[in-house]
This record gives C-alpha cells, structure tokens and sequence, in this order.
C-alpha cells in the first residue's frame, strides 16, 4: 500500500521506516533534505515538496501527517488543499486537539477528501515495540487504512483500535496523556521520599529493577525510570524544568466541562507549571504573610 508520510522528525521518521520493513511504499517529505534523505536510506522514497509527494501516490492516496498540533496542521491542510483529489485521504497522526480535529475534518470533508485522526504513542521507541494507535473515523475510512496500521501497531491485532468517529481517536489520546502526567508524577514523588531517607543509604535504580518484575507498580514507564537511574542516580545536570506539551492542559479542561474530578491529573499539571518558576512569587508572598499575622522569621534570599 502507499502513503504519504508528511513531517519525518523523529517519531515520524521511525513510523516511515517500519511501514516500509512492513511492504508499503512510503514517500516521505520533510522540510529538510538531510531527514528526508535519512528515510530514503532505510527504503523510502523521497519527496522535495508537498506537491512532489502528492505527485508520487497513485490516487486515491493517503496523505499521513506527522506534524506539530495546532497552526502547522491547519497551514499544511490549506497547501494539500489544491493538490489532493475527491477521495484521497488524510490522516492527522499528532497530538492535536480533538475540537480542532473536529473543525479540521468538517472542513477537510467539505472539500471531496477524506479525514481521519490517529492518537499515536510510543514515541522514540516505536519503531521496535510498535505504536499505540487510537483511531478516530468512518468505518470505510479506517478499514482503508488498516494495513497500515497493522503495520505501525505492535501486532496487527494489538495495540490499535478504532474508538469511534472522527475526533474520538485524539480525545482518547488526550485523556491517555492526561493519565501519563499522574503516573509520571506519582512516580517522581515516590522516588523523591526514598532518596530523602538518608539514614538507609537506598540504591534507586536497585529499587526501580526490584519493582519492575512481579510488583504491582510494574510498567514500562518504571522501566524507563530505572534506565533513568542507571544513568544518572542523583541526576546531576538535569534542570527541574518539565515542559507540558498542551494534552494534560486538555484533559483537565474536558473533566471540568464534564464535571468529573480528576485532583491527580490536574495536580501533576499544576506541578509542572511549578517547575518552571525559577523564582517563585507565590511562596515568597507566603513567607510575608506569615510574617505579618505571626512574626515570623523571613529567610533572605541567597
């Protein structure tokens, strides 16, 4: 089957790469040669433009963007607009906003094409393990697409299924995110409990491989943590600055809408913020006002 990978960063480019050790033609395009060529020697072909890729599939195509969410979608639907032909294919395998997917897709429709919206993870290990795929679209859609995504999926009967409309593979992926910030944060505070018990001299990577096999807190995300560990056990160098890349913000947004608590998830956004404030208003102010009701002692600045 072919395809038209858009946008081969590193996610996108190992996404490329499987599909063809999976039999499909793949022609890539990225806006810079250097990536694109590095897929063409893994067996891709290799596109120097948009226009240069459409031109390359046999309709009806499918076009697969693996793009930042957000304006570099919407801008690279209004260049594919006048290229692609009633019945082709887009597919939004990013993290974008399932309002905006649902925006994206009334319009895309409008035009003769076709849309689909696949929440893809796995990030940088995909390429070995397979992707998680949760997609969103028409039945006929989907079936259409299916090889590749069998291709993409850790077993072409596991790791991907077809939530239900267009929009609904995204927001699945949303609240997947959403979920990850609660587990990485859970993590994170349990680790730091046991690297303040100085007294007991812990081992954290020893801990992190002892609950990786058997425990009921076993995950790959603790295995990641314990590759972490090994590397790095006082994580020297490592800034504490975590960036949210907008899936958690959404998720605690819907569960508000929805009127559904979700203290976890929102706390972990809430502390992620935290992260990044190198000088915090908020604590110092609470240092005065205790100050003021109370007298006491405020510590100066360093």
């Amino acid at each position: 089957m072919d395809v038209g990978m858009v946008g081969l960063g590193k996610m996108g480019g190992n996404m490329t790469v499987r599909l063809v050790r999976g039999g499909h033609r793949v022609v890539g395009f990225a806006r810079t040669p250097s990536v694109v060529q590095a897929v063409v020697d893994q067996g891709a072909v290799g596109a120097s433009s948009l226009e240069d890729l459409v031109r390359q599939l046999s309709p009806p195509r499918v076009v697969w963007l693996m793009i930042p969410s957000s304006d570099p979608v919407d801008q690279t639907l209004a260049q594919l607009r006048p290229l692609l032909a009633p019945g082709d294919l887009v597919v939004d395998g990013g993290n974008s906003y399932y309002k905006d997917t649902l925006r994206r897709a009334a319009q895309v429709t409008g035009w003769g094409f076709r849309y689909v919206d696949v929440g893809t993870s796995g990030g940088i290990w995909g390429l070995a393990e397979g992707y998680s795929m949760m997609v969103g679209g028409d039945d006929a859609d989907v079936a259409r697409i299916r090889p590749l995504l069998e291709a993409l999926a850790p077993g072409p009967q596991q790791g991907w299924g077809h939530m239900g409309p267009v929009g609904s593979g995204h927001f699945v992926k949303m609240v997947h995110n959403g979920i990850e910030y609660g587990l990485m944060q859970a993590y994170a505070e349990g680790f730091a409990v046991l690297q303040a018990k100085d007294e007991f001299h812990l081992d954290l990577h020893q801990i992190a491989e002892v609950w990786r096999y058997g425990s009921v807190i076993r995950s790959w995300l603790l295995e990641l943590t314990e590759d972490a560990l090994k590397e790095n056990p006082t994580l020297r160098g490592v800034s504490p600055w975590v960036v949210d890349s907008g899936e958690g913000r959404w998720t605690v947004a819907e569960a508000i809408d929805l009127n559904i608590p979700a203290p976890v998830i929102t706390l972990a956004l809430q502390q992620r913020l935290r992260s990044r404030e190198a000088d915090p208003f908020t604590e110092k102010l609470l240092a005065m006002m205790r100050n003021k009701f109370g007298g006491h002692a405020v510590k100066p600045e360093p």
